[in-house]
């Protein structure tokens, strides 16, 4: 913040600070930050932080700016819709290489009202400026740089299986996949080597970038997790990954075969169906070299949290793009799959 706060007062410049943004933002990470904008007379908002960070710095804009209730303007209701052009000027600037929040057109934020993770979504929510400075992801600890780093991956994985046609986005996809098998494990590591921790923003951007294509039954599992037990986005996101590939894999074993090529892993002797098991086995080598849980219940959660878990679930769009179409049947087997 530092950084930041030296140019911004030699420059003259007249600023306020809002930070206190949840690790998994709700309406109480964006209402006071907008009676601060409105109170100080700002005029554009600089969001500093992770994906957290930077969702809300989006939601601030968009309320200081726009009447209606952030419910109004759910993706699951064409709310992006009622979002017009007329929202400050916004700089993000990313911590954390996850998310990709800074180059991307959506904003995820916990509502009150439904208790949910609701995903807006509008090109005009994209910051006007993106700063990626890999030299301020250098600091964070191994455990954030593994679970943000999956969701990087993530996010390319499920943007390159996802239904539709868009070759500009898969490529991308693809693409982000094997810098983030190459580069994550060194990531976590050796934190300060700043090769690492650039080819993993970049490919946390391409992510971001990626994924307006489409995500998938992952994230529509993971967003309960975050609203019912708490948990980090990425670490829920890791967890999930590897459960949901081997359930899509009847639907798209070339599909998976590319990633298990973009993984490392030699499938020239391979067949298309073992190539595509190797991608889930690769996934879950990586889960494993980083540290991250096998299994959901060594995080906390609980059977008896899905019940709760499985409408929210339904609920959540991202699953609508899904390779195989998942019902609430589906959602309760693969939280007990993942348990």
């Amino acid at each position: 913040l530092e950084r930041l706060a030296s140019p911004l007062s030699n420059g003259r410049f007249e600023w306020a600070t809002f930070d206190r943004v949840e690790g998994n933002p709700t309406e109480a990470s964006v209402f006071p930050g907008v009676e601060i904008y409105q109170r100080e007379n700002c005029d554009g908002v600089i969001a500093l932080g992770g994906g957290s960070a930077i969702d809300a710095g989006k939601a601030i804009r968009l309320k200081a700016t726009h009447p209606l209730p952030l419910e109004d303007y759910d993706d699951l209701k064409d709310g992006g819709d009622k979002i017009s052009s007329k929202l400050p000027p916004m700089i993000a600037v990313a911590t954390t290489s996850g998310t990709g929040s800074e180059v991307g057109r959506s904003t995820v934020i916990t509502l009150k009202a439904t208790g949910r993770k609701t995903v807006i979504f509008s090109p005009y929510l994209i910051p006007s400026v993106a700063i990626g400075d890999p030299e301020l992801t250098l600091g964070l600890p191994a455990h954030i740089t593994a679970a943000t780093g999956m969701d990087a991956m993530t996010h390319n994985l499920e943007a390159y299986l996802s239904v539709g046609y868009h070759p500009l986005c898969d490529a991308i996809a693809i693409k982000g996949v094997e810098m983030a098998s190459r580069r994550l494990r060194t990531a976590v590591h050796d934190g300060k080597n700043l090769e690492a921790r650039t080819e993993m923003m970049a490919a946390s951007m391409m992510g971001a970038v990626a994924f307006q294509k489409g995500l998938g039954t992952v994230h529509s599992l993971a967003h309960p997790l975050s609203t019912v037990a708490g948990l980090h986005h990425g670490l829920t996101n890791a967890i999930l990954l590897p459960h949901v590939m081997r359930f899509n894999l009847p639907v798209v074993r070339d599909r998976l075969a590319d990633v298990a090529s973009a993984l490392g892993v030699d499938t020239r002797s391979l067949s298309t169906d073992r190539a595509a098991h190797a991608a889930i086995a690769a996934i879950e080598k990586l889960n494993a070299d980083i540290g991250i849980p096998r299994r959901l219940s060594e995080v906390g959660v609980t059977a008896e949290m899905i019940p709760k878990m499985v409408p929210q679930a339904m609920e959540d769009g991202c699953h609508r793009l899904n390779p195989r179409p998942t019902t609430a049947q589906d959602m309760q087997m693969l939280y007990r799959q993942a348990l």
